[in-house]
């Protein structure tokens, strides 16, 4: 009787797990800056790989995560944009998809963000090349994203004052159209606080728009990359100009930060689970302590505190069987 009601368990168990859609972190072995979008039912998941910018897609998120895509650009040689192509974002405008990255020629000092236009409604179809996105100082700039608000649109990214590695700030421009800035550049945020001022340059950067109803959020990454202290920072919009002085609240601590066995989360993107009753966040991680930039790929639900603002908690810890997304 013992060994039938263990028999029994053993064949329960396994389809308990699978109807629960369980899951472990790492979700991806190696990756860095993930950049997720959900359009209609699709995950996309846009990347840098070999030089080249690709894109997965499933209707799994996890699935979405591995670098299994479609190459869907890449730069001709000795180009100002063919070399350290980092942190590409793919992004839904005016019927058509854009995809937002870092490039230089191969000296860091060069960075600057660019765009691509796709020439079909695929997202994994082919792209031509719009040119170089900048505001009129053209200084040293990766990272880019876009915020939509009250009808307008803005870039904002991570960069340089001047022409020396010092520090990265947080900018923000406003858009003429997706591949163009018009007006002047200015600063929401640079690194203050201690948990910033990690590593040597000092860091803001990897900004990335959160929403939760009229409650309009950056969420970007502080400290060295590098180190094993970098973490998430949060940025809340105070006002109805984006552009306007003192516009940016910055929270005075952390919102999400490594543990003794989560090293340095940084650089997330947000998205919805299936059926879009739930909150994600998608973030890289470094494999151990000392690992700078050899990274992995890792996904959590969070939550909302009572006065609105994300509410991310801390990572959990590799190989503990987790609920995935939410597809009821």
């Amino acid at each position: 009787m013992i060994q039938k009601a263990i028999t029994l368990l053993l064949l329960v168990i396994p389809n308990l797990f699978a109807a629960d859609s369980l899951y472990t972190n790492p979700v991806a072995a190696d990756g860095a800056d993930p950049w997720v979008i959900k359009h209609n039912s699709t995950y996309y998941y846009c990347y840098s790989k070999d030089e080249a910018i690709w894109v997965n897609n499933s209707d799994d998120l996890i699935s979405t995560l591995q670098m299994d895509g479609i190459k869907v650009w890449q730069p001709e040689d000795r180009k100002a944009y063919s070399k350290e192509i980092w942190a590409p974002e793919l992004h839904f405008i005016q019927n058509k998809w854009y995809i937002y990255f870092a490039a230089d020629d191969g000296r860091n000092e060069n960075h600057r963000m660019y765009v691509l236009e796709s020439l079909t409604n695929d997202p994994l179809g082919e792209y031509q090349f719009k040119g170089k996105l900048t505001d009129t100082t053209d200084k040293w700039a990766i990272d880019g994203t876009l915020l939509k608000y009250k009808d307008r649109s803005y870039f904002i990214w991570s960069g340089w004052e001047g022409d020396i590695n010092v520090r990265q700030n947080l900018y923000i421009a406003e858009m003429e159209n997706p591949w163009t800035i018009k007006g002047h550049r200015i600063k929401i945020s640079e690194p203050e606080y201690s948990w910033e001022k990690v590593g040597n340059p000092l860091i803001n950067e990897g900004p990335e728009v959160l929403r939760k109803g009229e409650n309009v959020f950056i969420i970007y990454s502080a400290s060295g990359s590098w180190t094993d202290n970098y973490c998430l920072g949060r940025l809340t919009l105070s006002s109805e100009d984006p552009l306007g002085k003192e516009a940016w609240i910055k929270h005075h601590s952390p919102v999400f930060s490594g543990t003794s066995s989560v090293i340095s989360p940084g650089h997330a993107s947000f998205t919805k689970s299936p059926d879009e009753g739930e909150d994600w966040i998608v973030y890289h991680t470094a494999k151990f302590k000392g690992a700078a930039w050899d990274r992995n790929i890792r996904i959590q639900k969070f939550n909302w505190n009572e006065d609105g603002t994300p509410c991310f908690g801390y990572p959990v810890d590799s190989n503990v069987p987790l609920k995935g997304p939410s597809n009821k």
